[in-house]
């Protein structure tokens, strides 16, 4: 996914801590719309997330979709084992106020995974 290749390429150009507090403004160039980047350590822990700065910090490993799929846990687990790829679940979309399909892409950069999804209309 382009969108996740360019905060990467942010990432390797800027460094670790400007990428993070650029990744979670929600007025910077990491934010359009729906379309955002968010980022998780190599623990599950969110470091950044551009819709809801409330969600830095806190552990995100154990949590699960609607239909109960631990999809952080197996996207850190194949951030460790590929270095990049996607993931699929089901997320509610507070736009239409329904829980969809949705694939997340995801690219390991040192000890971030940088991540950005897509609901699957």
């Amino acid at each position: 996914m382009d969108w996740v290749g360019r905060a990467v390429d942010f990432y390797n150009a800027a460094g670790k801590w400007v990428s993070l507090a650029e990744f979670t403004n929600p007025r910077g160039q990491f934010v359009d719309g729906e379309m955002y980047i968010f980022a998780l350590d190599s623990q599950g822990t969110m470091v950044a997330h551009g819709a809801n700065g409330n969600f830095v910090g806190k552990q995100w490993i154990d949590v699960k979709d609607a239909d109960g799929k631990a999809f952080v846990k197996e996207l850190v687990d194949a951030a460790h084992q590929k270095g990049n790829g996607w993931v699929e679940y089901s997320w509610y979309d507070p736009e239409i106020k329904e829980t969809l399909p949705k694939a997340v892409y995801f690219e390991k950069v040192n000890d971030v995974i940088i991540c950005s999804g897509v609901y699957k209309q």
